[in-house]
């Protein structure tokens, strides 16, 4: 790292703070991406836990899928309007309460609601994580 020595430091901050905000967005994209596919091990368990129908079962995943999928860009614009930080901050404690809320499942119907709500922080995580990665380490020559 060249420079002068006051600048060296300065320097060093930046690309530790850039390090740190890289490591927050894949792990943020890496719980997304996880949520999508780890509750298709536990759904002999779910069903026979919460008593799901054959169909009922598949609205375990595709409530998430919906919710993320069709929200998405809208997650984004919320972010352009209201601020990454605001989004990601927001999106996280949704994110994190509807997993509470799904692992506290009473009926079919609550772990539903909870799968949904869970794609709807999702859709607000997603575009921010990757919005971020993009202003902290720009395109290079």
């Amino acid at each position: 790292m060249g420079g002068s020595a006051g600048s060296g430091s300065a320097a060093e901050a930046g690309a530790r703070h850039a390090r740190w905000l890289l490591v927050g967005a894949l792990t943020v994209q890496f719980l997304v991406s996880l949520d999508m596919s780890v509750v298709n091990v536990a759904l002999p368990d779910i069903r026979s836990d919460l008593g799901f129908g054959r169909d009922g079962l598949l609205w375990v995943v595709n409530a998430y899928a919906l919710a993320f999928g069709g929200l998405l860009m809208l997650g984004g614009r919320l972010a352009d309007l209201a601020g990454p930080r605001r989004v990601l901050t927001a999106g996280l404690v949704l994110f994190g309460l509807a997993s509470l809320a799904g692992g506290l499942a009473w009926s079919p119907g609550s772990l539903v609601a909870a799968r949904a709500v869970q794609g709807v922080g999702a859709a607000a995580l997603a575009p921010v994580a990757f919005a971020l990665i993009t202003l902290a380490f720009p395109a290079g020559p």
